[in-house]
């Protein structure tokens, strides 16, 4: 947007809330005004106050001498200007090629007209208008990126705010600038949370003050400004409420973002919404951050490796890591079946070729093992896996190596997965980010993500699988009848050669292939799917994690085999129930990046998982 039509823009902006703070006073602590007329486009209730507001700003833009989208709490989405108004959905009309260039509309304006309705009509001083104004972009959708200048006025004290990208914050024509405070328990936090959310609830109990004065705008725009230290919307904020702020807060300095620490890049739309948290600095801000995720990066005082043990490639580069680890002051234990290969290859004396051999096969370790040296006595640190208990867990190969070593685990170590094998979803980071990685993490630069479990129960006997249980005949080609409730309910009665009961976890694994959908691991939730069920209206269900499963085998002589996570299976019979519900221990890995599992659908779901990299092995 150049600086004529910045002008334009903000002249547009000053007579929008000079009108609307004029037609809205005679309705400032009235109860009447706050009487619901109807609902709002984005579904939630209006008021008399909040029409009013609007109304005003519609008459402005429809009468101007320049085309404007409109995005507002009550009307929804139009195009407005030249004495015209029509009702429009923009992410469709964005990509529209056919608008004459005199009726193409230079601004997209997004404005809460009124923001802390309950407030205004209580008479409480904190209400305020936000308006935002992005450039029209060419055959795209709009993002927030796109927001050039911002403004919130606080109707009730005079107090101006406003932004322009790249130019700074200002409040009342003064620049501002956010507080220093970098400690959770000096801080003033603002915001709503939920009462369910613990995790925000120790920010809460930590913090030195907190407010809650029911204004997302002009809350945002006192962390800008030094009065806030931080900000939480939980409940999730609209776009078109924190748009101008948001410019306003990262214009001055500050950090505003996901609830995982994400840029917000959402798409302008009358309906987008997402959880906010906003700081003064990276420093307070990655603190919340890591509360709120319950991420706890502790230091890593010892760590214990298990590998893959069918290739040399694997084998080798532990023996690497284990240097690593032990030059730079890390304990290390390491799995017994490894230390055994490894003290098998200090004894072998064709081990320089070994090496060599791998290196050809393995480029993408040459560089680490040109010159490995096998010097250390493995039995002595050696463990088996269900002794372990270490800061964390290297495993060193795909899914099915972390799926087998947290089998056999006893407790909840946190899991960090180097891909070594084909797909790796898992897994945290490919071969050669690996010492890079390791080096932030000894620095304590990460976080910890949960996972939920199954507890499998069967004939008082009791198993745990992290992905997924597979019930199937023993018989190949044979179908069984299963008999499938939720917490008591029967849910379905059908035929099929087989069920899976999946974790999130599990949902890009054999529940993706067998028509399952690909579910966030964040979800509290578990998927039942039928294996070719013999019946067109059987398809896959998602239900509560705080549900109880039970799966009963309906047909008289036939047995069926239970496996949890590809690693042990069990024989279940006629009429035995098969119980599920989630495990009170969970799984924890640990990660060093915020995109994780949607990046991870991205990339590794491409072709199967395999890569070209992978094909020119």
């Amino acid at each position: 947007m150049d600086e004529k039509y910045k002008k334009i823009a903000s002249d547009l902006t000053y007579e929008i809330i000079k009108e609307v703070g004029r037609s809205i006073r005679p309705y400032v602590g009235n109860p009447e005004s706050g009487e619901q007329v109807k609902i709002g486009a984005d579904g939630t209730p209006s008021s008399l106050i909040d029409i009013i507001a609007e109304e005003k700003i519609i008459n402005i833009l429809k009468n101007a001498p320049y085309y404007s989208y409109l995005i507002s709490e009550e009307i929804g989405e139009l195009r407005l200007g030249c004495g015209e108004k029509e009702n429009i959905t923009l992410t469709h009309e964005l990509r529209r090629t056919d608008i004459p260039k005199d009726k193409k509309p230079k601004f997209i304006f997004l404005i809460d007209p009124l923001d802390g309705t309950n407030n205004a009509v209580k008479g409480i001083p904190a209400y305020g208008i936000s308006v935002a104004i992005a450039n029209v972009p060419d055959g795209r959708v709009a993002t927030l990126d796109d927001v050039e200048l911002g403004f919130v006025s606080n109707f009730s004290n005079g107090n101006f705010f406003e932004a322009e990208k790249g130019k700074g914050s200002w409040l009342n024509n003064e620049k501002v600038r956010p507080s220093n405070v970098i400690n959770i328990s000096n801080m003033t936090l603002g915001g709503f949370t939920k009462s369910s959310t613990i995790t925000a609830s120790q920010l809460v109990d930590n913090a030195r003050r907190m407010r809650v004065l029911g204004s997302v705008v002009l809350e945002l725009s006192y962390v800008a400004s030094g009065k806030y230290d931080a900000f939480l919307d939980l409940r999730g904020s609209r776009i078109l409420d924190i748009a101008a702020a948001k410019l306003i807060l990262e214009e001055a300095g500050g950090i505003i973002t996901n609830k995982y620490g994400e840029k917000l890049d959402n798409k302008l739309s009358i309906y987008e919404k997402t959880i906010v948290v906003a700081a003064n600095n990276e420093i307070l801000h990655s603190q919340i951050i890591n509360i709120l995720n319950d991420n706890g990066a502790d230091v890593i005082g010892e760590v214990a490796i298990v590998s893959r043990l069918d290739e040399y490639k694997s084998v080798l580069y532990s023996a690497k890591i284990i240097n690593y680890l032990l030059m730079n002051g890390v304990s290390v234990v390491i799995e017994k079946g490894l230390a055994k290969i490894l003290e098998e290859l200090k004894k072998d004396p064709n081990l320089p070729e070994i090496i060599e051999k791998t290196r050809k096969e393995a480029p993408e370790i040459a560089d680490q093992i040109k010159n490995l040296k096998l010097d250390v006595n493995y039995n002595l640190i050696s463990e088996r896996i269900s002794d372990f208990d270490s800061d964390m867990i290297m495993i060193l190969g795909g899914d099915g190596t972390l799926l087998r070593t947290q089998s056999k685990m006893k407790k909840e170590i946190p899991i960090f997965g180097i891909n070594m094998g084909t797909v790796g979803f898992l897994t945290e980071i490919e071969v050669k980010d690996t010492f890079k990685t390791l080096k932030k993490i000894l620095k304590g630069d990460y976080f910890i993500e949960k996972r939920s479990k199954l507890i499998v129960s069967h004939e008082n006997h009791h198993y745990s699988a992290l992905n997924e249980v597979v019930i199937m005949t023993d018989r190949p080609s044979k179908m069984i009848y299963f008999e499938v409730e939720v917490d008591g309910e029967v849910i379905e009665e059908f035929r099929a050669d087989g069920l899976i009961v999946s974790t999130p976890s599990g949902s890009t694994a054999y529940s993706m292939s067998a028509g399952g959908p690909i579910v966030d691991p964040k979800l509290e939730a578990f998927i039942i799917i039928p294996i070719c069920p013999y019946k067109l209206g059987v398809r896959p269900f998602v239900v509560s994690d705080k549900s109880e499963i039970s799966v009963r085998l309906l047909k008289k002589g036939k047995k069926a085999i239970f496996v949890m996570d590809g690693q042990n299976n069990e024989e279940a019979e006629y009429e035995e129930e098969i119980k599920f519900k989630k495990s009170e221990k969970n799984a924890y890995f640990i990660r060093t990046s915020k995109k994780y599992f949607y990046k991870k659908v991205k990339e590794k779901l491409n072709e199967g998982g395999i890569t070209s990299e992978h094909r020119c092995l």
